[in-house]
């Protein structure tokens, strides 16, 4: 990616531009999600505008992706580097539900659960995504965000 300050902005508004697409949003209903303007997102998507670090978290969760993504796109943050975050690529994963990717972080928690349990060893922490609770989960609990079960979950348990 360039350093010019004016072509990151343009490669940060076409990758919302992306993400949005992806997502299968219209401008007009993004706009409504992260609660900013119809006309500022445009500007943003073109590159004419640079928006701060709220805006971009306000997008990136209207866009459930994560606002580090974003951050980086902007040159906020630099890119990651060293062992790669599995529960963080599976987030920021565009081509998978929110509910699968719930999913597939719960069920690789609980192999290196399982592993630790097993080996009597500690990996890393692995950050969790926030639940929005004030309380820890415990330990049979998922440490990420939760839904209500959907169709499949229903079905297993019927």
């Amino acid at each position: 990616m360039s350093t010019d300050p004016k072509d990151r902005w343009l490669h940060l508004g076409s990758f919302i531009r992306e993400q949005r697409g992806t997502a299968r949003l219209s401008l007009r209903r993004l706009s409504e999600l992260a609660g900013i303007s119809n006309p500022y997102l445009s500007q943003i998507e073109r590159g004419l505008r640079r928006p701060s670090a709220e805006i971009l978290q306000q997008i990136a969760k209207a866009l459930r992706i994560s606002a580090e993504t974003l951050y980086v796109q902007a040159g906020i943050l630099e890119p990651p580097s060293g062992t790669p975050d599995l529960s963080r690529a599976i987030m920021a994963d565009q081509s998978i539900s929110e509910e699968q990717k719930q999913a597939l972080v719960r069920i690789y928690l609980s192999f290196r659960r399982e592993y630790e349990d097993e080996h009597g060893e500690s990996q890393p922490p692995v950050p969790a995504e926030p639940s929005g609770r004030d309380e820890p989960p415990g330990r049979d609990e998922p440490s990420g965000p939760t839904e209500p079960p959907g169709p499949a979950d229903r079905l297993a348990s019927a």
